[in-house]
């Protein structure tokens, strides 16, 4: 019987910006249908490390290979972002990144062009199968505008939304690409605790619905707690501890370098 691998395996990143070491032989596994955090201290190269997985970054070392779910394994460094895109990592940013004067559908309808087959000639030529392409893509849209209850602005445009909507809409033009494995980066910030508890239940149900691993950065601790099966801790980038929930909130190294309090 073959031995099954993790969906994600990143061995000894490393990643240097002249001689500022921001990732440092790192190693993180995500398996099929997990939600993993990944935690540390404001600078201890969190957001570096989605961007080396994303190919915004090429990294100095290490290796990113993705052993999707249909057998296909490949290695993702060096691949530009669309290209990881299209083999099923998607992402939403700290700082949303949304097309603040597009409608809210028509963000989602972007999200599905790396799915679009019609290319240039087809969308000229507008035939057929192109416009049958065309009303596919946007029942798709709808259908996940639907499932994260978010349809009633479908017609707004992006930047008049509420704070909230707009952070649950990204995620939405992120589930739109089809991933297999969704990164969340500080999904939580800036919401109030009524709509961080909303999206904890959110973030759970999309993992059932759509079948997918979640990876996330996240400053809030009781969201990290509650959702989470398994949490690795980064410190100056290197990890310096990784285990359950519960294993994490004991552990004497991440409450003096991340929680920030004594050993009592």
């Amino acid at each position: 019987m073959s031995e099954v691998r993790p969906l994600l395996e990143v061995r000894g990143l490393s990643m240097a910006f002249g001689g500022l070491r921001a990732l440092h032989d790192l190693d993180l596994e995500v398996s099929c249908g997990e939600i993993v955090a990944l935690i540390g201290p404001n600078g201890a190269g969190k957001t570096t490390f989605f961007n080396c997985l994303t190919g915004v970054y090429a990294p100095s070392a290490g290796d990113i290979l993705l052993n999707r779910p249909d057998g296909k394994a490949l290695r993702l460094n060096g691949l530009l972002p669309n290209q990881i895109t299209k083999h099923g990592l998607a992402r939403t940013f700290q700082n949303i990144r949304l097309f603040s004067e597009m409608t809210v559908l028509e963000n989602v309808m972007i999200g599905c062009h790396c799915r679009h087959r019609a290319g240039i000639l087809g969308a000229i030529l507008r035939g057929p199968a192109t416009r049958a392409e065309e009303a596919a893509i946007i029942d798709k849209s709808y259908t996940i505008l639907q499932h994260l209850r978010i349809a009633q602005y479908a017609n707004d445009v992006a930047k008049s939304l509420p704070y909230g909507v707009q952070r649950t809409l990204e995620i939405a033009r992120a589930l739109a690409t089809e991933p297999v494995l969704l990164l969340l980066d500080e999904p939580a910030a800036g919401l109030n605790p009524t709509e961080t508890s909303e999206l904890d239940a959110l973030i759970l149900q999309i993992r059932e619905r759509y079948r997918l691993a979640i990876l996330l950065i996240e400053h809030d601790m009781k969201l990290v707690m509650s959702l989470s099966d398994r949490i690795y801790v980064v410190d100056y980038g290197e990890r310096i501890a990784q285990g359950t929930p519960a294993e994490i909130r004991n552990n004497p190294a991440v409450i003096k370098a991340y929680l920030g309090e004594d050993d009592a």
